[in-house]
């Protein structure tokens, strides 16, 4: 079969070759870069409410938890600098320091809060 690809993993690619195994978890050589290159804003969180708060990878930061104190304009647009699918855990009380890097794509962020309701550049 032939793929329909450049990976080799795409629809109608030949999944049955030998050497794959399913499920199987290939390790880059060395660590693997993400978000390389891309601006980066830092800010100090502080959770004021009395239950942890966690914030995923792709969530926009600005509309986080209302519990959560920090410079939600400097947020506007950005996301947390994290691997995709994790997330970052604020405790009670205390300040936790992380970096966000801007939204890509088409830069738009429907629903959430409500609080953007659609394009960021618009």
């Amino acid at each position: 079969m032939q793929s329909a690809d450049s990976t080799g993993t795409g629809p109608g690619a030949d999944l049955d070759g030998p050497g794959l195994v399913p499920g199987e978890i290939l390790f880059a050589d060395g660590p693997v870069a993400f978000n390389e290159g891309r601006p980066t804003t830092r800010l100090t969180v502080l959770n004021a409410a009395d239950r942890p708060v966690q914030v995923g990878s792709h969530y926009h930061f600005a509309e986080a938890n209302p519990g959560l104190e920090f410079d939600r304009s400097a947020a506007r647009g950005r996301r947390l600098n994290i691997a995709a699918g994790t997330a970052v855990r604020f405790e009670p009380g205390i300040p936790v320091d992380v970096t966000l890097v801007p939204l890509a794509g088409a830069r738009v962020v429907p629903g959430l809060r409500g609080e953007t309701g659609g394009a960021l550049d618009a």
